[in-house]
């Protein structure tokens, strides 16, 4: 991945509706080889979707907790039963296994307290090997970067 692989997607993160042509515009590229690197790219997994950013707090998702998971067993089998009873909660938007103190962080997203204290008693605590949970309630988000750093050696791909 060169330097202009790495400016297309910033430039998608950053908007990723934009048109060919104006991508190519801001990456210093004309309209054919721009198009053929984002296939490219696509092709090789690097660019894995577009997505619409949405208002959390319009759709009914602006109360986030993070909630801390102990397992009381850890065997390969009770991590995969853990995981595909994870992604089945579509509250939970992110679940991250963790080495310290606890097992698992999420990141739920309900409308309020009330409707997380749902979600917790009807689905989070009992999910397979659940032993412990502590919840911290987001009173502020600081930052929430969706983009990702874009680092040349972190690269997969060559370009021709």
């Amino acid at each position: 991945m060169d330097r202009i692989d790495q400016k297309i997607l910033q430039e998608l993160q950053a908007d990723a509706r934009l048109s060919i042509v104006e991508l190519s515009r801001r990456v210093g590229l004309t309209k054919t080889p721009c198009a053929e690197r984002v296939r490219r790219l696509e092709k090789a997994g690097v660019i894995r979707g577009y997505h619409a950013a949405l208002d959390a707090d319009a759709v009914g998702a602006g109360h986030v907790v993070l909630v801390q998971v102990l397992l009381s067993s850890t065997t390969e089998q009770d991590l995969h039963r853990f995981n595909e009873a994870v992604r089945r909660i579509p509250e939970i938007e992110s679940c991250h296994m963790i080495a310290g103190d606890f097992d698992y962080l999420l990141k739920v997203r309900t409308r309020d307290i009330n409707e997380y204290r749902k979600v917790m008693g009807e689905h989070i605590s009992g999910l397979p090997s659940v032993k412990q949970t502590h919840t911290y309630v987001v009173m502020e988000v600081v930052k929430d970067e969706r983009a990702l750093p874009v680092r040349p050696a972190a690269a997969r791909l060559t370009t021709p």
